[in-house]
């Protein structure tokens, strides 16, 4: 079965970076649409990043410039590099296969605090 498993995640002060990772299986990896998500106490989850089979990316306006998604296809892993992070990035971040019908981890929690 699909499985999407998250790690990285965790308590940071503003300014700082985190780099997530995502742990793919149960699918073939190489042709799927891999993205990252997040949802903050109160808020709609949200697109953050997302990359295609081929390489091609997309941000959220709010992370563009600090935040890089990328994936290695022979690992079966997707990354989320966050730098100069900021207490409005805490949320619940999930790695995502295949678009909002498609497959979802169990998410990290990523908190910007002093």
């Amino acid at each position: 079965q699909v499985q999407l498993v998250e790690s990285g995640g965790g308590l940071v002060q503003p300014g700082g970076s985190l780099r997530l990772s995502c742990a793919a299986s149960g699918f073939i990896f190489s042709i799927a649409a891999m993205g990252w998500y997040r949802q903050a106490p109160g808020r709609p989850r949200e697109l953050v990043a997302n990359i295609t089979r081929a390489g091609g990316t997309n941000y959220a306006d709010s992370v563009k410039g600090r935040f890089t998604i990328s994936r290695d296809n022979g690992k079966k892993m997707v990354y989320l590099q966050m730098n100069s992070l900021k207490p409005e990035d805490t949320a619940v971040y999930t790695c995502n296969a295949g678009g909002w019908q498609g497959y979802w981890g169990q998410g990290t929690q990523v908190t910007v605090s002093s």
